[in-house]
């Protein structure tokens, strides 16, 4: 961001004076330049409430959920939000709550809950992390949830009364992807490894634990609290190959995925050699975290200690949580961001020329600030539209008495991009719901209302869920919608340039990223003050490449592989008028 640069955002007012001579209407006043409210409550998300399952026995799960994000689950082109409830850890514990619950948007600002409707009120899980694809390529959004116990695979069918409703069938079991009973899953990654067009499934397994397993662990004095990680071993994470009729074949070791350290929590792709086949990121906690490169065979080879983003600065294995990854600077090149505990630097990592990636936590400058924080959740959007992407991370403890002299509720990071790949914290200096403490966890980003700014959905660890909407004074925008035909119908995998005559700006569809969330597969290009981007170019997952010119600003397009541009929205023009008003 350049905060020196910024458009303002022009205020037309039509003044019609009689011949009496009335005053004009009174100008509504401008946004600060950044600014972002906590609407959950007014939207009709307020009755929502994360259950741990915690009974007073510390068990090591109750620290770590939950999941969320959005899903434009009936089609509408208005993301819906989903959410994981949670659950029970013991058969009389608290948490008969449906695993699941989705509220639609009903494109007026707010949402209607229908987890009833769909189908989804009777499902129970201990619920961790969700994913949402169309793995059966019929053209709607199917969800994946990991848990605690088997994963759970919902497939978006039509109701078969035919009234246009949705219904979601679980069939985790037949679809061959609810993994061991015994397992634990945390992040889940839709992406097609192989390029057939058919989206196959990593699944990051965490810790090995269950209730007859549980430890019981103390502090000096003799109080109950948490176990560290170490407590407990490593799950397994699973790959699952898709066999393109609806069903998919665990190939974890055949992919050369097996064996790998595990506590893994997050998972992010990204094509980092640029051979057109998507490789991934997982972060682990307390182990290295691991660069898994594709070798076009359906074959992956591990690379995070050669790369040089398996590893602290001095060498050691942090606690890795949340992961996303993006161009954020001139030099063209990706740069990962990995969550870590408090006393751990967030890792930054820049791909140099060669493959190895340098360390630039406190080149960055958000080494520093972030020392004293817990981050679960990082997700890179353009919070003020202005070319370049910042960096928003979800904080809160594990312990409700940290000892490392860290809060247990803690407030967000906004880390604003100066344009070269060094940030700095606005949080303090916004205000509001970034000085609001919380146990935050997961958090996804959507243009839910279709204003053209991108806004924020945050979940609490056993709280509430927050719906930041973005009422910032930013630039102007082109939004990207991309529908699959040659490859996968979500077309994830496509990496799309936007030349402006002052910015090159790169972005990668993929699901994953963050922690244990879903955002949006719509792709935001913020233009600062640029009336179109010049040219657009898309890479499809199969390789093939589109080329587009003069889109202009303040538009979504709708793109479709072979058949090019379908529609073209209009924007609201005054999304500062727009958001006084509400």
């Amino acid at each position: 961001m350049h905060l020196s640069s910024f458009s303002s955002v022009a205020l037309v007012a039509v003044v019609m004076i009689g011949c009496g001579g009335a005053s004009p209407p009174a100008t509504p006043p401008l946004p600060p330049l950044l600014a972002f409210s906590d609407v959950a409550q007014r939207a009709g998300l307020g009755d929502f409430r994360h259950e741990n399952g915690g009974e007073g026995r510390f068990w090591f799960p109750e620290q770590m959920g939950a999941g969320g994000g959005f899903v434009d689950y009936d089609g509408d082109g208005w993301e819906d939000v989903v959410l994981v409830g949670g659950g029970r850890l013991s058969p009389t514990g608290p948490g008969a709550v449906a695993a699941l619950r989705l509220f639609r948007n009903d494109r007026d600002g707010l949402f209607t809950e229908v987890t009833n409707e769909v189908g989804l009120a009777a499902v129970r899980a201990y619920g961790t992390g969700l994913a949402a694809a169309d793995y059966d390529n019929d053209g709607d959004q199917d969800l994946y949830l990991t848990a605690l116990g088997e994963n759970l695979l919902f497939r978006n069918d039509p109701d078969s009364l035919g009234s246009g409703a949705r219904i979601f069938v679980e069939v985790g079991q037949q679809a061959g992807v609810a993994g061991p009973a015994a397992a634990w899953g945390s992040s889940a990654l839709f992406f097609d490894a192989d390029r057939d067009g058919w989206l196959d499934l990593y699944v990051a397994g965490y810790a090995a634990w269950s209730l007859a397993t549980d430890i019981d662990c103390f502090r000096t004095g003799g109080e109950a609290d948490y176990c560290p990680p170490a407590t407990y071993g490593s799950d397994a994470s699973y790959f699952y190959r898709n066999n393109g009729d609806g069903t998919f074949t665990e190939q974890t070791a055949r992919a050369g995925l097996a064996g790998s350290p595990g506590k893994s929590l997050a998972v992010a792709e990204w094509d980092f050699n640029e051979d057109g086949w998507p490789d991934f990121v997982v972060v682990n906690d307390g182990e290295p975290d691991l660069l898994y490169l594709n070798d076009g065979d359906g074959t992956f080879t591990e690379q995070g200690v050669k790369s040089g983003i398996a590893l602290g600065e001095h060498g050691e294995a942090r606690a890795g949580m949340g992961v996303d990854i993006g161009v954020v600077d001139t030099t063209g090149r990706p740069s990962i961001f990995v969550g870590n505990f408090s006393s751990e630097m967030i890792g930054v990592y820049r791909q140099e020329r060669g493959g190895w990636f340098v360390d630039r936590a406190a080149a960055s400058r958000i080494g520093q600030p972030s020392l004293s924080t817990l981050a679960f959740g990082v997700l890179l959007f353009d919070a003020d539209l202005d070319t370049d992407l910042d960096l928003y991370v979800a904080n809160g403890h594990v312990y409700l008495d940290p000892l490392d002299g860290a809060a247990y509720r803690q407030p967000p990071h906004l880390f604003i991009n100066a344009g070269d790949g060094t940030f700095t914290d606005t949080a303090d200096s916004i205000g509001g719901v970034f000085q609001q403490p919380m146990v935050a966890r997961a958090v996804a980003a959507a243009d839910y209302d279709r204003d053209g700014d991108v806004d924020l959905l945050v979940t609490e660890n056993d709280g509430p869920v927050h719906l930041l909407r973005n009422d910032s004074r930013g630039g102007g925008v082109l939004r990207v919608r991309l529908e699959g035909r040659a490859g996968n119908r979500d077309a994830l995998g496509a990496h799309v340039t936007a030349l402006t005559a002052t910015a090159r700006q790169t972005r990668h569809l993929r699901t994953g990223s963050g922690y244990l969330s879903q955002s949006e597969k719509v792709l935001t290009f913020g233009l600062d003050a640029a009336p179109q981007v010049d040219t657009l170019l898309v890479r499809w997952p199969n390789g093939d490449m589109e080329r587009y010119t003069g889109l202009p600003a303040g538009h979504e397009v709708h793109l479709v592989e072979g058949e090019g541009l379908v529609t073209r929205t209009a924007l609201p023009v005054n999304r500062a008028v727009a958001h006084v008003a509400r």
